[in-house]
């Protein structure tokens, strides 16, 4: 058994039915050309027909909120779902399934994770007989079990690099195909001394960086946890959802970032910023004060892929600015600042340092007391998927668009996935709280035409 830890126990502490605390991803897979009519048909009577048992981590229950222990249990019904999307195909009827199943919260009695298999998601009248047909993979795992980058490396080490290889198992025992995918994935022992010992170790440099924040102050780029102001974004939620997903090529925003000198993650940042701006100034409810995001950022030092191993940037999304340059600044400048800090702390310092920098928000998650006043407006995640091509049973992997969580007070999520030479954005927001979320991928084409007009790109 393995201790389920504060983090994780944060993540189950604040799950309601109106705010479920899983992350999930939609797969787009092009059936090759030369499979028979009933590809798909084949792949899901295979699973069913499987007898395989989930591995690490999908073979996880959670006992008594304290521990994760692994089960023999495993009933296929519950976690595994093949759908066929009724007449007119589209792919908008593919995202309203996504939004209505990603809005529903896993059974605790069960390992948290759900496998969907989707066919009917193209229409056949505006689909060219040169496309490719294609089916989609809706996964969700609760966020206690893995945070975005553990949930990439699980994607990456399931799927293959060969379009040829036939796999036999079921998504979630794929990583068996090799026994050094488990040893890789699953997390480090640590004994109760050495995880004293190192929290020790967390004093003196955590209170530290405490003490050196009381100078950054008066820097451009330094973002307190009271300086978020109220908007929209940040009421109660219903538990309906939202699911927008949306492509760019990878390349638009290297070049830019290539000609400002600011990095790929702060142009995506300016684009949700300028969006956002879009957004609320159609809403007619632009705050004075610049929104504030809080963005994750990977602790990994290792191959694993579990748990969750991030802490969180607060940016200055500048949205009172009307320029997109100086927008941008004030973005790439909040960053620097938040990333140079964590470079200098090792991981078990950047868990505590944040445990106490954002305590008040924590304890506002917690007891719901001011929706409306939080540390941040919006979380804003950047996930780095895989370089190569991956393939299921030659089927190859052609997007993948990350559905990621919102809940009390925080009634938007923006979550960016690379893979290969495209940038996959996913949107999740509580449609009952905010109007015309689908403006904002409108509202996202427009934002990076702007710069690349002012980058002489366009």
């Amino acid at each position: 058994m393995r201790v389920v830890s504060l983090v994780e126990q944060l993540f189950f502490l604040i799950e309601k039915h109106k705010q479920p605390m899983h992350v999930g991803g939609l797969f787009l897979f092009d059936i090759p050309t030369s499979a028979k009519p009933d590809f798909v048909t084949d792949l899901v009577r295979q699973i069913r027909n499987g007898e395989t048992p989930p591995t690490f981590p999908f073979n996880q229950v959670l006992h008594n909120l304290t521990f994760w222990k692994t089960t023999e249990h495993f009933d296929l019904h519950y976690h595994f779902h093949h759908t066929v999307l009724s007449k007119p195909h589209s792919f908008q009827a593919l995202l309203s399934y996504v939004s209505d199943v990603h809005a529903n919260m896993l059974d605790k009695k069960y390992p948290l994770w759900e496998c969907h298999i989707i066919e009917g998601i193209d229409d056949a009248s505006t689909t060219s007989e040169t496309e490719p047909k294609r089916f989609a993979l809706y996964f969700k795992i609760h966020h206690s079990l893995v945070d975005g980058v553990a949930a990439m490396r699980i994607v990456e080490k399931s799927l293959s690099n060969s379009s040829t290889e036939v796999m036999t198992l079921p998504p979630w025992a794929l990583l068996s195909r090799d026994e050094k995918n488990l040893k890789n994935i699953a997390p480090n022992k640590r004994t109760f001394s050495g995880i004293v010992k190192e929290q020790i170790g967390t004093i003196k440099p955590v209170f530290g960086e405490l003490k050196n924040e009381l100078k950054e102050r008066k820097e451009p780029g330094f973002v307190s946890t009271i300086q978020a102001p109220t908007s929209p974004l940040n009421q109660r939620i219903s538990n309906s959802r939202a699911f927008f997903a949306t492509t760019y090529a990878l390349s638009r925003f290297q070049k830019i970032a290539e000609i400002l000198q600011v990095s790929l993650n702060d142009v995506a940042l300016a684009i949700c910023s300028g969006a956002l701006r879009s957004y609320l100034l159609q809403l007619e409810q632009l705050p004075e004060e610049p929104l504030i995001a809080f963005v994750p950022v990977s602790l990994r030092k290792d191959d694993s892929a579990s748990g969750n191993q991030a802490s969180l940037v607060l940016c200055n999304l500048a949205t009172n600015v009307d320029d997109p340059i100086e927008r941008i600044k004030a973005i790439h400048a909040s960053m620097t600042m938040g990333k140079d800090k964590f470079g200098r702390m090792e991981q078990a310092q950047v868990i505590n340092y944040s445990a106490i920098s954002y305590a008040w928000e924590g304890v506002n998650l917690l007891t719901n007391a001011y929706p409306k006043k939080q540390a941040f407006n919006i979380l804003i995640s950047n996930v780095p998927g895989p370089k190569e091509p991956l393939y299921w049973n030659g089927a190859t992997l052609s997007a993948l668009y990350p559905a990621s969580v919102v809940f009390n007070g925080q009634a938007l999520n923006i979550t960016f996935s690379s893979y290969l030479d495209k940038l996959h954005f996913g949107i999740v927001g509580c449609d009952k709280t905010l109007p015309n979320l689908e403006y904002l991928t409108e509202a996202l084409d427009t934002e990076l035409l702007k710069l690349e007009m002012i980058c002489n790109l366009a």
